[in-house]
């Protein structure tokens, strides 16, 4: 079955209107950076090291993002959010085990923003992957497409929001960056956490910048995106995999 342009929009308003965010509540103005009159610009591209071999078996980091993004669980692998997570892997001939936080990659060429049909998710210029929760319509192609399972769909009401970072029953979601705080010049909640509480195994900046300080630990020694093999030239990189 085919749908028109009008139907398929049409279809896409009534479901938006089904979407619900808290009452009062407004989405940021996503498309901006640190001030309304500094927008984003192609000139930076955030992003974020991981080093394996300082990541504890600590979960300060998913716990900072819950905290600071207003995202809860309830046991319940299928339908919970997870914005971050960690995972474990094994070597199999070795037995040796590690621990790694995985969350949205803010991919160069995202596959989630090629297949969303309302243009919700989408790539700010300076490389953070973002969902416009008021014309994401629940589809979750997005969903399907993300190699990292890195985004989630909220399936129960949502409570105890955050001005800046809502959230929308029938809407999906993933890790903005803590964009909120970048553009106040800020580092995300994970990294602060992990350099505070856990084992500084994470590094934030502008990839764009030679002198930014991920730069330099990325100079310092070799490093890999998950999936290399996918070429998405993604923004979080991580050492010791």
């Amino acid at each position: 079955m085919s749908l028109s342009r009008r139907e398929f929009m049409g279809a896409a308003v009534a479901a938006v209107a089904g979407a619900a965010l808290a009452p009062g509540l407004r989405l940021i103005e996503l498309a901006r950076a640190r001030s309304p009159e500094e927008a984003a610009t192609r000139l930076q591209r955030w992003g974020l090291l991981v080093d394996i071999g300082k990541c504890h078996d600590c979960d300060v980091c998913v716990t900072a993002c819950k905290t600071e993004n207003g995202w809860y669980g309830h046991d319940r692998p299928a339908t919970d959010p997870e914005w971050i997570r960690k995972v474990t892997l094994k070597d199999k001939q070795t037995g040796y085990v590690e621990t790694l936080p995985v969350m949205c990659q803010h991919c160069e060429e995202p596959p989630c923003v090629d297949v969303c049909p309302t243009g919700a998710s989408f790539k700010r210029a300076d490389g953070i992957v973002l969902v416009d929760k008021h014309i994401c319509i629940g589809c979750r192609y997005c969903m399907m497409a993300c190699p990292y399972k890195a985004r989630s769909f909220v399936s129960e009401d949502t409570t105890d929001q955050k001005s800046y970072a809502p959230r929308g029953k029938g809407t999906v979601e993933s890790c903005t960056l803590c964009v909120h705080r970048v553009d106040a010049g800020r580092i995300p909640a994970c990294v602060e956490a992990c350099n505070k509480d856990g084992g500084k195994a994470m590094v934030f900046g502008d990839l764009k910048d030679p002198n930014s300080e991920i730069n330099k630990h990325l100079a310092a020694g070799p490093s890999t995106p998950l999936r290399p093999d996918l070429e998405l030239n993604t923004g979080v990189r991580y050492r010791g995999v």
